[in-house]
C-alpha cells in the first residue's frame, strides 16, 4: 500500500497551525510506517522541495484544484492533511478539517478565506472516502453545516523536538526573557484574539507572542512579538512564562494549549468548546469577556497555578503524534482494502 500525503502547507508562507500538523503528522507517520507499506510526501512544484514533485506551482495548482481539476497524487490512498485537497477519481481520500470557523466565525477571516474554505470543505465531505477531525467539538459543528459519509477524530501531539534544551538559560538571554510574562503562541490574525487579550491587560506583566503576523493589519500595540521561534526556544518561551494564553475565539484543537500543559505552564484559555475539550479541566477557561478577571487569577491565585502546573502534564500525556499516525495507518488500510474488494 502507497500513501502520499500533501505537504503542501509547510511550505506556506505563514504556515500556522495547519503547516506544524502537516510536518508533525508526517514524521510520526515515517516512524509508524507497516512493514509492506510505503509513505511519500507530495508537495507543488517548489524549487529544491525534499518531497515529490506535482507538475504545477502553487499558485496554480491550488487555483486547479479549487476547481476539481488538475494532476493527481500516485498512491493507493492520499491524505490531504488540510482542505486543500485533490480531485479523488479512483483511489481512496482521506481530508483533516481542522475546525468550522468558516461557520461559527466568518467575521474571523476574510470574504474570500470564508468561501474558499466553506466549498472545500463541503466537496471533501461530498467526495472523500474519510473526514479526519482533530477533536469531538469540530465534529459536533461540521454536522450542523455539512454531511459528511465517513469521520473520524483523531488527536494531536506534542513535538518530540519540544523540550527544553540545556542551553536554557543563554536561549532566554538572547531572546531577552524578563523575569515574569505572559505568552500567546499564535498566527496574528482576528480569530486568535489578541487584541482582546491586549485590552484585558492590567500592566503588571508584559506581553511576549510567538508566531507570524497573518492578515487582518497590524497587531494592537502593547505586546512584544517574537515572529516565529524555533522549537527549542519556544520550549523555554513557554517552560518560563507565567502564564500562557490562548484568547482564540474558536479553535479546532489548540495545539500551544497541548505544548503548554506538556510543560506544566499554567494556561488560560477562552472557553471555545475545542479548548475546553482538550484542557479536560488541566487549564483555567473562561469567555472572552472575562479574560481580565481570568489574567488575575492564573496570575496570582498560587493554589491553582499549582494545580494547573501538576494536572497539565498528566493531560498533555493522554495525546501523542505517534498514536495519531498509528490509528490513521489502520484508517487507510481499511480504506485500501474496501477498495480493492470493489475494483
Amino acid at each position: 500500500m502507497r500513501v502520499g500525503v500533501l505537504l503542501e502547507q509547510c511550505l506556506a508562507p505563514v504556515p500556522g497551525g495547519t503547516g506544524r500538523y502537516s510536518r508533525e503528522l508526517f514524521r510520526a507517520l515515517q516512524q509508524t510506517t507497516p512493514a509492506g507499506s510505503d509513505l511519500e510526501g507530495w508537495t507543488a512544484w517548489h524549487r529544491g522541495s525534499e518531497h515529490r514533485r506535482l507538475p504545477l506551482p502553487r499558485r496554480v495548482l491550488v487555483a486547479a484544484w479549487e476547481r476539481g481539476h488538475g494532476p493527481r497524487i500516485r498512491a493507493d490512498v492520499v491524505h490531504a492533511p488540510t482542505p486543500l485537497h485533490p480531485p479523488r477519481r479512483d483511489r481512496p481520500l482521506v481530508v483533516t478539517v481542522h475546525d468550522a470557523v468558516a461557520w461559527t466565525h466568518p467575521e474571523t477571516l476574510t470574504p474570500r478565506g470564508v468561501r474558499w474554505h466553506r466549498a472545500m470543505i463541503a466537496r471533501a465531505a461530498a467526495t472523500a472516502d474519510l473526514i479526519v477531525v482533530p477533536t469531538h467539538a469540530v465534529a459536533d459543528q461540521l454536522a450542523r453545516h455539512v454531511a459528511v459519509r465517513d469521520l473520524l477524530v483523531v488527536g494531536e501531539g506534542v513535538s518530540p523536538d519540544l523540550a527544553v534544551p540545556p542551553d536554557a538559560d543563554e536561549r532566554a538571554a538572547r531572546l531577552g526573557l524578563p523575569e515574569r510574562y505572559l505568552l500567546t503562541v499564535a498566527t496574528l490574525e482576528p480569530r486568535k484574539g489578541l487584541r482582546e487579550l491586549v485590552g484585558a491587560l492590567d500592566g503588571s506583566l508584559p506581553l511576549l507572542c510567538a508566531g507570524q503576523q497573518g492578515w487582518g493589519g497590524p497587531p494592537p500595540e502593547g505586546a512584544r512579538l517574537l515572529g516565529r521561534v524555533s522549537d527549542p526556544d519556544l520550549a523555554v518561551l513557554l517552560s518560563r512564562a507565567t502564564a500562557l494564553v490562548v484568547p482564540s475565539y474558536d479553535e479546532g484543537f489548540g495545539l500551544p494549549l497541548l505544548e503548554g500543559m506538556s510543560l506544566g505552564t499554567p494556561v488560560l484559555t477562552s472557553d471555545a468548546a475545542a479548548l475546553v475539550e482538550v484542557a479536560a479541566g488541566a487549564a483555567l477557561a473562561v469567555p472572552l469577556s472575562e479574560l481580565r478577571d481570568g489574567l488575575r487569577q492564573i496570575t496570582t491565585d498560587e493554589p491553582l497555578r499549582q494545580r494547573l502546573r501538576e494536572a497539565g502534564p498528566r493531560r498533555a500525556a493522554d495525546f501523542s503524534w505517534v498514536n495519531a499516525a498509528e490509528t490513521l495507518w489502520r484508517a487507510y488500510a481499511d480504506l485500501h482494502r474496501r477498495h480493492s474488494r470493489q475494483a
